[in-house]
């Protein structure tokens, strides 16, 4: 209970997810008002501190139980491809033995290219 000081490396969002969400969310807010209303580009500004102005009058009640869920819904896929229609990834999850269509993955490159060169034929070496 109470107000936390947490910190993160300087210049990486991707550290700080709460920022992110809470920057988007305003960003969409300001640009519902402003194409709710009509209103010229020039008027960004107050548009995004109304925004901003509201949403720290409002309420927030963190979710726990479905926090948890998230975080324990960790899958290791197969990337497969592109989704053709979204900006998004094909992925094959083993465990479901589906293919899903998301953006939010991580991709391990290293593992994948160390067991590749292992298992391959001649080194170069052997070639000259």
């Amino acid at each position: 209970v109470g107000i936390s000081h947490e910190t993160s490396v300087a210049r990486s969002l991707q550290q700080n997810g709460v920022v992110e969400i809470r920057n988007r969310t305003l960003i969409e807010a300001a640009r519902t008002m402003l194409i709710y209303a009509q209103a010229p580009l020039f008027l960004w500004a107050e548009a995004v501190a109304t925004a901003c102005f509201t949403q720290n009058r409002s309420i927030i009640r963190l979710r726990m139980e479905r926090l948890r869920m998230s975080l324990c819904m960790v899958d290791i896929g197969i990337f497969i491809g592109y989704a053709p229609t979204k900006k998004a990834f094909r992925i094959y999850k083993r465990r479901t033995r589906r293919i899903v269509e998301t953006i939010h993955v991580d991709f391990d490159e290293l593992t994948a290219m160390a067991s590749e060169q292992r298992s391959s034929g001649p080194a170069l070496n052997d070639m000259i």
